[in-house]
């Protein structure tokens, strides 16, 4: 009987995990989505989903940084400031797509989690949706998920 070995795994050539986020992807930089990467898809991967989310932020759940879905399984990477391609949803900013670490000063660190959902259905999601919105509409599809956390503080 063999092991059940999670393989999927997200990474950025920006930061290690655990680390500190470049100021250059912050709202104090250049505001832009960092480089992301992923390997390992399960098998029966049809389409994937990553958030940027800090649960850290003082607000009653957190501050979601980052929505895209639609990602073909085909895909492995998202470039430097890449994210638009994707179906975008809205930030806690109101806001569609990414918008950087923005910590209260002297909050201490903030985690930035990048979580990578694969999916076993290609869903035809509408633009716009909020985290709450999209986790709920892929709660049932999920097969794995992978995560990255990144620090940052003012």
């Amino acid at each position: 009987m063999g092991l059940n070995i999670k393989d999927l795994r997200i990474v950025s050539p920006a930061f290690s995990p655990l680390e500190h986020i470049p100021k250059r992807y912050t709202s104090e930089g250049e505001n832009i989505s960092p480089p992301i990467e992923w390997s390992g898809l399960p098998s029966g991967t049809q389409q994937l989903v990553l958030i940027c989310h800090d649960p850290d932020a003082p607000l009653p759940d957190g501050f979601t940084h980052w929505t895209i879905y639609g990602i073909a399984p085909n895909v492995h990477e998202i470039a430097e400031a890449g994210g638009s391609k994707f179906t975008e949803g809205i930030n806690s900013s109101n806001q569609p797509g990414y918008t950087g670490p923005a910590p209260p000063a002297g909050h201490g660190p903030h985690h930035y989690y990048f979580w990578l959902y694969a999916l076993d259905k290609e869903l035809d999601l509408k633009p716009g949706l909020k985290r709450e919105q999209l986790l709920e509409a892929i709660a049932d599809h999920i097969i794995e998920q992978a995560r990255l956390v990144g620090i940052y503080e003012r």
